[in-house]
């Protein structure tokens, strides 16, 4: 959790950083030629106590991410009028909860997590969103299918896979951030048009690169430091 130092932001400075950085990045979405009202952000709540979710909730920020299934319980408990977003990564075992408790799963890493998630909403009757985690810039430590794979799980699965998601590599330039947004892009475009399916979400930039992911069409940015100050 953040230190005894570390003040929690309130629900006026939460709706001011919300709503000056969503102009900021609808307006690079914009200037680059996407939609702009299709950019949304994601509130990333990780480590902050509940009390700061919800202060962003009463400022207007409806979308809220978390990194852990279990931390993430209490909270979305807490808040069920919050739309939950799962944008880290996540182990089969903890699967289950996942679907029972996320609107939105971001990081759903490899063929067999697909079709687990799938199963599960199924069986539960839930209407759980799944993003498909591309590791688009090829690196060893990040998770995630390689570009060459998203083809072939995409197909049968396209009633609750809704997009594709990634990550620039640490420390990344923005040319180089926009390179691998802007590869993220053009797998989805590609996939749409070969295989005749929607995918509209692409979820893409933390708040280091938030405009680069917004310069080459992101729907849903995760934003974390930028809207609740930095964490321990």
């Amino acid at each position: 959790m953040p230190t005894v130092e570390a003040r929690l932001p309130t629900v006026d400075e939460l709706r001011e950083r919300h709503e000056r950085l969503l102009g900021r990045l609808r307006s690079v979405a914009e200037h680059a030629g996407h939609d702009p009202g299709g950019l949304r952000v994601v509130g990333i709540t990780k480590t902050w106590p509940v009390e700061v979710a919800r202060a962003a909730l009463e400022a207007g920020i409806d979308r809220l991410g978390e990194n852990r299934v279990q931390e993430a319980q209490a909270k979305i408990e807490a808040l069920p009028d919050a739309e939950w977003h799962m944008v880290g990564h996540l182990q089969s075992n903890k699967a289950r909860r996942a679907v029972e408790g996320f609107d939105v799963i971001h990081s759903v890493d490899s063929s067999a997590l697909l079709g687990r998630l799938d199963e599960l909403a199924h069986d539960l009757g839930r209407t759980t969103r799944l993003l498909a985690q591309v590791n688009v810039s090829g690196e060893g430590a990040k998770s995630g299918m390689a570009p060459s794979e998203i083809a072939t799980i995409v197909a049968p699965r396209t009633a609750r896979l809704v997009g594709l998601m990634t990550m620039a590599p640490h420390a990344a330039s923005e040319d180089e951030a926009r390179a691998v947004f802007g590869r993220l892009r053009i797998l989805r475009d590609e996939l749409q048009e070969r295989l005749g399916i929607g995918l509209p979400e692409l979820s893409m930039g933390m708040s280091a690169d938030a405009d680069a992911a917004a310069a080459e069409g992101a729907t849903l940015v995760r934003i974390g430091t930028a809207l609740f100050g930095p964490r321990a």
